[in-house]
């Protein structure tokens, strides 16, 4: 996102996307094997088990064997950005400047196609390091509208995301995030209000305010993710996008009425937009 050959100064391009300068010039440290392993396993474990800590986290790592210490298991939850009873990765990190909306959708029934869209991110293992995956997802048929693979967390590959599910399927009524600074950014937030869409955000540490995400992020993971080791950023790219499609048009939920989200979704659509 920092163009260090931009006729705009670092500094300059730092502020205008509202994020710290120190952060243009950080080159991240290699990650050992072991610490991989660790938290690829401190994933499943925290999808699992949403309500454990650094300290529970450590005893279950140490029954199957692993030799860690609860220090250890902290630092590497904070690399992930995970957090007990709140799986999000580190886009849960608030902007200090940065406005936060209501959440809006407790009590909402939603019933129809394009009533509610809400969006996450999630860490996703590799062979060797991760990447971050992107998703915007219909409320009520649960079917994911677009979505992006990233190797660093920005608002721009957010922002393609949302950009992609607004010029393919319209707009929602409401839209729906955690607090995550990129999500809370302007550059986000006048992409939606610019539409006329409805802002609605997670409660601080209420992942279940989001809960239809965090179940598509457990079947991608236990469906797809762990039983493949992506060799590079291309291979979980296409992996992944091959395994969206596969849920959306193949995959029955038995929450739909064994339909797909693609057969509730367009079947639920307002009738002006099925006639679009």
């Amino acid at each position: 996102m920092i163009q260090p050959d931009h006729e705009l100064s670092i500094k300059r391009q730092a502020e205008l996307l509202n994020i710290a300068r120190g952060s243009a010039y950080y080159v991240p440290r290699p990650v050992s094997d072991a610490d991989q392993t660790l938290m690829r396993r401190i994933d499943a474990l925290h999808l699992e088990y949403p309500f454990a800590g650094a300290r529970m986290l450590r005893d279950l790592l140490r029954r199957e064997g692993f030799e860690v210490g609860r220090k250890h298991v902290a630092t590497l939850m904070a690399k992930m950005g995970i957090q007990a009873l709140y799986r999000k990765p580190n886009t849960s990190k608030k902007h200090p400047g940065h406005a936060v909306y209501p959440y809006l959708l407790r009590g909402m029934k939603t019933e129809r196609a394009n009533q509610a869209w809400a969006m996450d991110i999630t860490y996703i293992p590799m062979a060797r390091g991760w990447v971050y995956l992107a998703a915007v997802v219909d409320w009520a048929s649960r079917r994911v509208l677009a979505h992006r693979v990233s190797i660093s967390m920005d608002t721009t590959f957010c922002l393609e995301a949302l950009e992609e599910a607004f010029a393919r399927h319209g707009k929602p009524e409401v839209f729906n995030t955690d607090q995550g600074s990129q999500f809370t950014s302007l550059a986000f937030t006048e992409a939606l209000k610019s539409r006329g869409v409805a802002i609605s955000m997670d409660g601080r540490g209420a992942w279940r305010d989001n809960v239809f995400v965090e179940r598509l992020w457990r079947t991608i993971k236990y469906e797809e993710v762990y039983l493949h080791a992506y060799e590079s950023v291309s291979d979980a790219r296409q992996r992944l996008g091959r395994f969206i499609e596969f849920y959306n048009t193949r995959r029955p939920h038995s929450s739909l009425g064994a339909q797909t989200p693609d057969e509730f979704y367009f079947a639920s659509l307002p009738a002006i937009q099925q006639a679009a």
